[in-house]
């Protein structure tokens, strides 16, 4: 997400950091980090109101969205699961296409171990919150200390939030009416569009994230839900690649 070099990279796991080590590393004092976890986690903790009504709306119970809420956690799987049964889905192939959106979940853990570094019997608990917003938050700080308060903050806000207006949407699904002409379901993407968008500065990625873009809405069309956006992840190594041809044309150009 980002290109700055974390402190924490320069040690192997295991390996004791110098005594100024990556929890002292920080440049923000801790309750601006609080302040923007919570700001994450209240705006888009509120987009849980427009799952709750389309969730309803698709034919679910009430019971049944909250437990998507509580027990799956992660905004676009559910809206994608509950989209395509509204749609008349399969079950099994909206339930695939959620999977295939939740995958990247599982690439975010594998950077906020390093960074996190919490207890073993606290990982199975954490693992739950490990969604864009909490990764996004926690990425965004320099220090061990501010990713830790940044991704509690961030989780504890969101998943109280979300699983409140989930309840308030999914029981006042009849009194809201069309969640479309409200424009609920884009206020989550948008929240984390805007976070995201004072971190993309180098050229680089600038191009890896129009190439993402490029990928994603051209295969909507033609991809199950869900598919789109890991697909999207091919743009670092298309990228990457393009980069690597262009040194070879240069260093040519230079030899001759």
């Amino acid at each position: 997400m980002t290109s700055r070099v974390d402190p924490l990279d320069a040690f192997p796991e295991g390996a004791a950091a110098p005594a100024a080590d990556a929890e002292a590393v920080s440049d923000r004092p801790d309750s601006a980090v609080v302040r923007d976890a919570l700001g994450v986690g209240i705006a888009v903790g509120l987009s849980g109101f427009a799952f709750g009504v389309t969730s309803a709306g698709s034919g679910l119970t009430v019971l049944q969205t909250c437990a998507l809420s509580l027990l799956v956690f992660t905004g676009a799987s559910q809206f994608a699961l509950v989209g395509a049964l509204a749609g008349g889905g399969n079950p099994f192939t909206a339930a695939a296409g959620a999977f295939f959106l939740g995958v990247r979940n599982a690439f975010y853990g594998l950077r906020l171990s390093q960074l996190l570094a919490l207890p073993r019997a606290v990982r199975p608990f954490a693992a739950h919150w490990v969604i864009d917003e909490t990764a996004a938050v926690s990425l965004a700080q320099r220090g061990r200390r501010g990713a830790r308060i940044g991704f509690t903050v961030t989780g504890l806000s969101l998943y109280a939030l979300w699983n409140l207006t989930t309840l308030a949407g999914a029981v006042g699904a009849e009194a809201i009416g069309d969640t479309d002409a409200w424009g609920l379901d884009a206020a989550g993407p948008a929240v984390f569009l805007a976070l995201l968008a004072p971190m993309v500065r180098a050229a680089r990625e600038r191009t890896v994230a129009a190439v993402a873009v490029l990928l994603g809405l051209g295969l909507l069309p033609v991809l199950p839900a869900g598919v789109p956006v890991l697909v999207a992840a091919l743009a670092v190594p298309i990228v990457l690649y393009g980069e690597g041809l262009r040194a070879q044309r240069a260093s040519r150009r230079g030899d001759r």
